[in-house]
């Protein structure tokens, strides 16, 4: 008997995560959004003020728009972004969301020696956990730069999977020393940051893309195990008109019949759960048992 892709005989899988990051922001610079400031080292007032935007108005925005589909997602949580909105963190868990780790702070960890590697990684899991009552065993570093060793840093502290790797549109497992490591691959182009800045923002445009997104991984998921991911950020994705857009995206995608609404956790265990037919990667090996990006 051949297992199924996912659960109930879902054909595609639809994986949200919400990045939860207003905090512990660089203390200037905004990705292009507002111009650098001439005087470097100085506070910057209003890429602060951007950033907390989404603790004031977009996660709780984001939050009901995911009540109103039913839809749980992975809020990939900054440790100082915790500590900063502690009640915040709280609601995403109260209402079903999965609390995942985003590092103690948003900047770079993997040029860290080992020692920093690991206590950066395991102070936002402390401080996740203290404040949510979670564990998080989900990771996502910052702009999915880890270093050689962070997988097995993540799998000694706990975690399960990590998201930061584009290549494939289903999940696949890692051999790591301490056993299997799940890897819930992660889409640039459906990433908020990345594909619609603010300059060059078209609605119309976006709303397209995540249909034409989902309709292709839709037809594809008949025959092998599909999985589509959109990346949301509590700064981005929050704002009023862009909600709309998702709005919308979510009614046609939940109009359809199986379709899967999963936090990445979920992923994550269902890939181990049914190894049978979950592509593996040997790190140690030159090649692959399974390419992730091949039919099941």
């Amino acid at each position: 008997m051949t297992e199924p892709f996912w659960p109930d005989d879902a054909r595609l899988a639809v994986s949200l995560s919400l990045m939860f990051e207003a905090g512990g922001q660089p203390i200037s610079g905004a990705g292009d959004v507002i111009p650098e400031p001439i005087e470097k080292g100085l506070p910057d007032l209003p890429t602060n003020a951007f950033f907390h935007y989404g603790v004031a108005e977009g996660i709780p925005r984001i939050l009901d728009l995911m009540d109103k589909h039913q839809v749980k997602l992975s809020s990939f949580m900054i440790g100082r972004a915790v500590e900063a909105a502690p009640e915040l963190a709280q609601e995403i868990v109260r209402r079903g969301h999965e609390a995942a780790a985003h590092g103690r702070t948003w900047e770079n960890s993997y040029a860290l020696d080992p020692d920093a590697e690991r206590r950066f990684i395991a102070d936002s899991v402390e401080t996740i956990q203290k404040v949510t009552g979670r564990q998080p065993i989900g990771w996502n570093a910052y702009w999915m730069r880890n270093s050689p060793r962070t997988l097995d840093i993540l799998q000694s502290l706990g975690f399960r999977y990590h998201i930061d790797e584009p290549s494939a549109d289903q999940p696949f497992i890692v051999k790591l020393k301490g056993g299997d490591f799940v890897t819930v691959p992660y889409t640039f182009h459906m990433n908020d940051i990345i594909s619609f800045p603010f300059g060059g923002w078209n609605p119309a445009a976006y709303e397209q893309a995540l249909r034409d997104e989902f309709d292709q991984l839709y037809e594809e998921g008949a025959h092998r195990r599909r999985m589509m991911v959109v990346s949301l950020h509590d700064r981005i994705s929050g704002h009023a008109n862009r909600v709309r857009v998702l709005d919308r995206f979510l009614a046609y995608a939940r109009s359809k019949p199986g379709v899967w609404f999963a936090r990445k956790d979920e992923i994550a265990a269902w890939a181990l759960e049914h190894r049978s037919i979950t592509p593996v990667y040997d790190r140690g090996a030159p090649t692959v048992t399974g390419l992730p990006g091949s039919a099941a």
